[in-house]
């Protein structure tokens, strides 16, 4: 795949789905500009994410930060099938006060430095009930159906935060993980607003020119400009969600001028800078 792909636009404050694939399918490497949780129900699978990579087992949770790099990759022809949630930053953003924050639990993961949960007897918890329930409040016709989905959400997000707050949760180390490309990708997101070039790259971490290119496209799907563009326009529409200026958030998140930032943008987004504030 010549170039990676954002895939999934996310319209609401929340999604749900419950997928089935019963022949074994090619996933690319792609990312979405919201959150995205995952329970695992079977399936033979590898889960790459961000140069990480995780066998996963029945009933994990897999959480996706808006614009990580991912894909499944089946193992066998087993059967996989398993419950998808999309989450839109902005909204989930909102349920933050001094006593609590819906996104703790993404945080968390991030600081663990691990994409997967795994909870002991996750079938038979809270959690999982209200997941459940969740779901099926998607065919719900009854009274108040979109108020009563906000709130299956709210306690689904309150239950998975509760529980990782109890620490009755354990944050899977990857698999299989290449620790070069790892430092790499860790030293472009933290440096985002920095000048980044491959020759900086190249002398940074002790490699040609040529194999670092190749490396990084072979264990990313990615293009190392690609990559950093795509998550340059991911904070800049943070930053303009969080008050920033057009401008300023153009420099700050590393680009050289306005014009280039722009179109750049709107191809991402399918709308101007200056309608940032109003995308999630």
């Amino acid at each position: 795949m010549a170039n990676f792909d954002k895939l999934g636009y996310l319209n609401d404050d929340f999604r749900i789905f419950h997928n089935i694939d019963e022949q074994r399918k090619v996933f690319d490497y792609h990312y979405h500009d919201f959150n995205k949780i995952m329970i695992f129900l079977r399936g033979d699978m590898n889960y790459f994410i961000e140069g990480r990579n995780y066998l996963l087992k029945p009933y994990d949770i897999v959480l996706v930060n808006a614009g990580e790099i991912h894909k499944p990759s089946f193992l066998t022809d087993s059967t996989y099938e398993r419950i998808i949630i999309y989450v839109s930053p902005g909204f989930i953003g909102t349920y933050k006060e001094k006593d609590y924050d819906l996104n703790y639990c993404f945080d968390r993961a991030k600081k663990e430095h691990s994409n997967v949960l795994r909870i002991p007897s996750i079938d038979i918890s809270k959690l999982y009930q209200v997941c459940k329930e969740l779901e099926h409040s998607v065919h719900d016709n009854e009274f108040a159906k979109e108020l009563y989905q906000k709130i299956l959400f709210l306690e689904f997000m309150i239950q998975l935060n509760r529980t990782a707050i109890s620490n009755h949760i354990n944050y899977m180390d990857s698999d299989m993980a290449n620790s070069k490309l790892l430092e790499i990708l860790d030293y472009i997101n933290v440096n985002l607003s920095e000048d980044i070039t491959i020759d900086n790259l190249s002398a940074r971490f002790y490699l040609s020119r040529y194999y670092l290119m190749h490396f990084f496209k072979e264990e990313t799907g990615y293009t190392i400009g690609k990559y950093i563009t795509e998550k340059r326009l991911l904070l800049a529409k943070n930053l303009v969600h969080n008050g920033s200026s057009l401008t300023e958030a153009c420099y700050k998140s590393g680009f050289k001028n306005y014009s280039t930032f722009s179109r750049a943008f709107k191809k991402a987004f399918k709308t101007m800078p200056k309608n940032a504030s109003y995308i999630d």
